[in-house]
């Protein structure tokens, strides 16, 4: 049987990643994926003749585009002008438009604050200055603290040159504002409850927090910068981009397999030495990389008794505590006002946010959710919180009607011709995205992206680096450093770490 350098448990875009960077540094490298489909949470799917991207959606970095020249196989980003704007649905039919031009974004903010509207190219600015030091972050391979190797001390050094290097004010705003609340964070720039709602969202986003929990501004800064801004990019193209990904790692010379279900990896002394499917099938290599989640793949797929119990525990205690829905409709047309390619969001204020946390702290469905939504020619697919993986009272399959009257009808106050236009649905709860998508708790992240699984904490102290306890075996999903949401960066390290070693 033929033995490869590497294989690689799961065609998420992590995965893909990871195997297109393997295969065009020369390594044999195959790649399993349980479904029929690759792209794991990054797919365009049909659902009773309409197309959705089905879980999410985003960027990949620009320099894996340009590495992996992902042009040539048909994954062109879109010009800065035609990036469609952000749109916070307000009381009384009113929004707030957020253009990705700033002085148009300028003059719609400007009938809430004429104040905020002069104070938003500054605020740009500063989340352009802060983006770039995440990037620079998301780029370095995190210490497996307390030990820090002669490399890893290098590469250290060099992020902090790039922190420096934003000016010593902004250098310290920077690591000033990290740990605090979206709702602090927002305040010192803005005084417009409109616009602080709007762009806090984004801060929540996939993630079981609040508006006033700490470290959500750190999240909004990881989700400005893998989304390029507040508004998504590539709507109703996420498969667009796994394409690109399997034809580029294909072309590299990376084999693939579909419907090839990973059920254990196979350990020897210590060592990975290969992979056992489903049907019995074993294949063997020397390196094993997985894009599954940590929880996933450490007490499922290596098993417990390969570990010791202190890392079992730590790795017991990730928390995940996925609270998102998905809700896709297919429709006659779009309702009037509501444009194409376009994301919408619904938080009208803070509190209003913070109230809609209260319900999953609870284990309740949220009654007045904070929804995004993302148009794609007659499809309209809402991203819905909070709508906890572990409900106090009654199982996922009796609220499944439930969660989809709230978020027809909280959408339709601002669309009133939405529900006539209703075709079809599709319904992802958290229970769907956990059996489906491999998704443990139907965490989108892999893991919650809080101030206690960021940087040199994730997934778990002193496992940063995308090594494990089982030599050969690495982690390579989003659950790593780098991880969260969709930008590739977590595959792109975990194969640069791996290429030195084999």
């Amino acid at each position: 049987m033929k033995t490869y350098d590497a294989i690689i448990i799961g065609a998420g875009h992590n995965g893909l990643v990871s195997a297109a960077y393997l295969a065009k540094a020369g390594k044999q490298v195959l790649v399993l994926e349980s479904r029929a489909i690759p792209g794991g949470t990054l797919v365009t799917e049909e659902f009773d003749g309409f197309m959705a991207d089905m879980v999410q959606s985003g960027n990949l970095c620009p320099d894996i585009i340009r590495n992996l020249k992902l042009a040539r196989f048909g994954l062109k980003p879109k010009p800065v002008s035609e990036i469609p704007a952000f749109i916070s649905l307000l009381p009384d039919s009113d929004i707030l438009v957020l253009e990705s031009d700033p002085v148009k974004a300028a003059e719609s903010i400007k009938r809430f604050s004429p104040k905020d509207a002069a104070r938003w190219p500054d605020f740009l600015t500063f989340m352009e200055k802060a983006t770039k030091f995440l990037e620079s972050a998301y780029d370095t391979l995190m210490p497996r603290l307390p030990k820090v190797s002669l490399s890893e001390g290098y590469s250290l050094a060099e992020l902090a040159l790039d922190l420096r290097l934003a000016g010593r004010k902004n250098m310290l705003n920077i690591i000033r504002v990290i740990p605090m609340t979206a709702v602090e964070f927002l305040e010192e720039w803005f005084e417009s409850e409109q616009l602080k709602a709007a762009v806090a969202s984004v801060g929540i986003h996939g993630v079981t927090l609040g508006v006033m929990s700490a470290g959500t501004t750190f999240n909004l800064i990881h989700n400005w910068l893998n989304r390029g801004g507040l508004a998504h990019q590539y709507l109703g193209r996420a498969g667009q981009v796994t394409d690109a990904l399997v034809a580029a790692a294909e072309a590299y010379g990376a084999e693939m397999r579909l419907s090839a279900e990973v059920t254990s990896i196979k350990i020897e002394d210590n060592q990975a030495a290969g992979v056992v499917l489903k049907d019995g099938e074993e294949i063997s290599a020397q390196t094993v990389l997985s894009s599954a989640d940590p929880k996933r793949t450490f007490l499922t797929l290596v098993g417990p008794m390969e570990l010791s119990p202190t890392f079992v525990w730590h790795t017991q205690s990730i928390k995940m505590r996925g609270s998102v829905a998905k809700l896709h409709l297919g429709l006659k047309s779009l309702p009037d006002g509501m444009a194409a390619d376009t994301t919408y969001t619904i938080a009208p204020a803070l509190n209003y946010l913070e109230r809609a946390y209260d319900a999953a702290k609870y284990g309740q469905i949220s009654e007045k959710p904070y929804l995004e939504v993302t148009t794609s020619e007659n499809v309209i697919s809402i991203h819905f919180q909070y709508a906890p993986y572990k409900l106090k009272q009654g199982a996922w399959n009796d609220k499944r009607d439930t969660l989809e009257k709230l978020a027809v009808d909280t959408l339709a106050v601002h669309f009133p011709e939405l529900q006539s236009s209703i075709v079809k649905s599709k319904l992802l709860t958290p229970a769907d995205l956990e059996t489906t998508y491999s998704l443990t708790e139907g965490d989108l992240n892999h893991g919650q992206i809080m101030l206690d699984q960021f940087m040199f904490m994730r997934p778990i102290p002193g496992w940063s680096n995308h090594k494990t306890p089982i030599d050969g075996l690495y982690l390579c999903g989003s659950g790593v450093h780098a991880g969260g949401g969709i930008s590739g960066a977590s595959g792109r390290n975990a194969a640069k770490v791996v290429s030195k070693e084999i």
